[in-house]
């Protein structure tokens, strides 16, 4: 089969199209022939050696996948051969076929086809989370999302409206993603590559700051978020695009009873109580038309290396799908 694959950490150029061996399933594993595969941050981190856990090598990116089961583990009870799925693993899904455990596969709702189920999981999720979970959002707050054009940023503007958020203020680098932000629901729209852009948020709230903020840039947006936040209010951190980790005193949010949360969406995978109902909630939003997913697009496998680097250049909009060499569109 093919798949993608770095032996050594670095920029979009170490990203390489291989031959590799067809796995084989055991076990309670299922083998699946992938059909469409969701490009994130994650992804990127992996191959500079940044992530959250180390990442051996050599390796293959690539969490959320959406195909069809090939073969089956000798184990394996509740999924047969045919089956339509999607699923989060911890690597790999850059390849034609991969390994996964059917206790984490989705079958996929009939209206769901594969490049809309790949990407949905794992921004999905973090989005669900990262508001419902950790942001603790109540009926009638205030919610600040930044990168609201990206593929997070479009499903958390969406969801916080469906959770009962009052104000959604969205947060972007152009008028362009800022208009998607409006399509998506938001309320308010902020452009945070013009200085002063904190002040724009804090004077959207009448002074009073935002309950929620999700916050994933780091560095410098870190600290101007902070001074965002109100009273009671709640900053959730699920990355570090920028690479500049940020330092601040604790004791600074003493005052105003203040919190700063991190969230790592593996932590919700291995509930598998959050992990399946949230996951089938959201399936459902999307199955009713409540929640619309922005595919901003979608590449053959060959093309990983160049599609990370539009990624990490701030040249997307919305979710990035890889396809399998060879496979049709």
């Amino acid at each position: 089969m093919k798949a993608i694959q770095l032996k050594e950490y670095g920029g979009p150029e170490v990203l390489n199209l291989v031959e590799a061996e067809r796995p084989v399933p055991t076990g309670r594993q299922v083998l699946i022939e992938v059909k469409a595969v969701g490009v994130n941050y994650a992804d990127t981190a992996r191959r500079e050696g940044q992530y959250v856990i180390p990442t051996p090598l050599p390796f293959t990116p690539g969490a959320e996948v959406a195909g069809i089961v090939a073969e089956v583990g000798n184990e394996v009870t509740n999924i047969k051969p045919g089956t339509r799925v999607v699923t989060l693993i911890e690597s790999g899904g850059y390849a034609e076929f991969v390994l996964a455990d059917e206790r984490g596969l989705i079958p996929l709702p009939g209206q769901i086809d594969f490049k809309t189920a790949a990407a949905l999981p794992l921004q999905g999720l973090s989005a669900y989370h990262v508001l419902k979970t950790m942001g603790r959002l109540e009926q009638g707050e205030t919610v600040l999302v930044h990168a609201a054009a990206g593929g997070v940023g479009t499903i958390a503007v969406q969801l916080a409206k469906i959770f009962g958020a009052g104000k959604v203020i969205a947060t972007a680098s152009t008028e362009e993603k800022l208009g998607l932000a409006r399509e998506m629901g938001a309320d308010v729209l902020v452009n945070y590559s013009e200085a002063g852009w904190e002040q724009k948020v804090l004077e959207a709230t009448g002074g009073k700051g935002v309950d929620v903020a999700l916050e994933m840039a780091g560095g410098d947006i870190f600290y101007k978020t902070l001074k965002c936040l109100a009273a009671f209010g709640r900053l959730v951190i699920y990355g570090v695009a920028s690479g500049e980790q940020s330092k601040f005193n604790p004791s600074s949010l003493m005052a105003k009873n203040q919190s700063v949360i991190g969230f790592f969406l593996p932590q919700i995978m291995r509930r598998q109580d959050l992990l399946a109902s949230s996951t089938r909630e959201l399936f459902q939003y999307v199955g009713e038309g409540r929640l619309k997913l922005t595919i901003g697009g979608v590449y053959p496998l060959e093309e990983a290396g160049e599609v990370h680097r539009m990624l990490q250049g701030r040249q997307t909009i919305g979710k990035l799908i890889l396809e399998p060499t060879g496979q049709k569109k």
